[in-house]
């Protein structure tokens, strides 16, 4: 009888391409096609008669925002449709001098000032009465309803919008099913294949037996004391470096109570860091702000601008942020008034040095000039806080050693920095040749 190779093989060969084939093919084909742009229909509305809502908005937010808003309520009333409520006449005289109209009695001021709580509004007599008409134009525009993406509900991640297109759906299904259509005919080639050679009297030719490679291995002992001295510097190499990451938390970034964004307030607002951890300047600890700092500009600001929103987080969570606010500091925004009961948020610790390591935000941030960003990183770019830098000993004092003390106007180093300067022979010593490098510095 004759003998033949392994057609067993060349199957599985042949099976192997044709799934590389495929595999490559379902790459290219299932490609997401570029969405088109939605656009936006922007009709501007028309000015209202005598009055420029361009230069109203302007006007408004100058004079008009620190208190009303268009659409809700803040320290004053909500100003959208005004020009619906009260006489235009009365209007002017009102913002030129509300304080003579509720003097005089009149019924419409004294019932205004009594549902805001008797917050006296401050008088604009600057403001002409071409003034007063362009803010009226701005209040008096629709609210514009926001865009809805292909004029439709929005549709689920990965899903093809284009109308006139095949979905990728379709197109994943039929791949797979011409994939599984090929597996079935290779194993009915090689069913038939085994058929004819049997029926030829021709025998496949078994493998060769071959040595296990394990056994292989085992048996050259110069390999085995190679792979073992590997083996054991790699292991000494991977406990050194995990030993050495033990309390560094570098990265780390947990999720707070209240999603508090330093790219919004320190990036986008460009809200000083001192103004917020004010103790930086003056305490060793820079601490967490008191709520009530917060409420310094979120009394008025309740909601976030259109724009805010980022393709990760909406509107409405940035507006259920604020919400949490008020509601940990007992605000009610739609009366303007504190209630009273109060919840204490939970912040969880990012930076945390330990108990044997003494370190002064004040001594580095007033008498040290060091940017906060120096330590902490971009902050301003941070949606989520995390902690920037490693803070290990190492770090410590390599920045010691590179950074100068600054002398300008700190009479107090004048004296130590003109003799160490002479000893070490520079114009300007680092922290590390003023004494940085001593352990009671920062250990006691």
């Amino acid at each position: 009888m004759k003998k033949v190779g392994n057609h067993n093989s060349i199957s599985r060969k042949l099976l192997l391409s044709l799934s590389l084939t495929l595999i490559f093919s379902l790459t290219s084909f299932a490609q997401d096609p570029a969405a088109p742009a939605a656009t936006e229909a922007a009709a501007a509305p028309a000015a209202t008669a005598g009055g420029d809502p361009v230069k109203g908005k302007e006007l408004f937010n100058a004079n008009c925002a620190a208190c009303h808003k268009l659409d809700a309520k803040s320290t004053g009333p909500a100003l959208r449709g005004v020009a619906g409520k009260h006489d235009i006449a009365w209007i002017y005289k009102w913002v030129h001098n509300s304080s003579d109209m509720i003097k005089s009695g009149d019924p419409v001021a004294v019932k205004l000032f009594e549902e805001n709580n008797k917050s006296v509004m401050t008088s604009f007599p600057q403001l002409s009465t071409g003034d007063i008409d362009n803010i009226i134009a701005y209040t008096s525009e629709v609210k514009a309803e926001p865009a809805v993406a292909g004029g439709g509900a929005a549709t689920p991640p990965g899903t093809n919008v284009d109308g006139g297109g095949i979905s990728n759906s379709i197109i994943l299904g039929a791949l797979a099913l011409v994939m599984a259509i090929l597996v079935v005919m290779l194993f009915m080639v090689n069913k038939v294949l085994t058929k004819v050679a049997s029926n030829n009297g021709i025998v496949v030719a078994p493998k060769e037996a071959t040595t296990p490679i394990w056994k292989a291995f085992a048996r050259n002992q110069f390999l085995v004391l190679v792979t073992a001295i590997f083996l054991l510097l790699a292991s000494g190499y991977f406990v050194y470096g995990y030993l050495m990451q033990v309390g560094v938390d570098q990265n780390y970034e947990p999720i707070q109570p209240i999603h508090y964004s330093h790219k919004i307030h320190a990036g986008d607002n460009e809200i000083n860091c001192k103004y917020c951890h004010s103790a930086a300047r003056v305490s060793k600890t820079a601490g967490i702000p008191s709520l009530n700092v917060c409420m310094n500009c979120h009394k008025n600001i309740s909601e976030v601008a259109e724009t805010t929103a980022t393709p990760e987080y909406s509107k409405a969570f940035y507006d259920a942020q604020i919400q949490k606010l008020y509601d940990a500091v007992g605000w009610d925004k739609a009366k303007q008034a504190y209630t009273g009961k109060t919840q204490p948020v939970k912040w969880v610790r990012i930076h945390n040095l330990p108990d044997f390591v003494y370190f002064n935000h004040s001594q580095h941030v007033t008498v040290g000039g060091i940017e906060c960003q120096t330590c902490h990183g971009p902050v301003e770019e941070f949606e989520i806080m995390k902690q920037y830098s490693k803070l290990t000993m190492g770090w410590c004092v390599d920045c010691h050693r590179k950074t100068d003390v600054k002398m300008e106007g700190n009479a107090y180093y004048d004296k130590i920095h003109a003799e160490l300067s002479k000893k070490y022979g520079v114009e300007k010593l680092t922290a590390a040749q003023m004494g940085g490098l001593e352990c009671g510095k920062c250990h006691y």
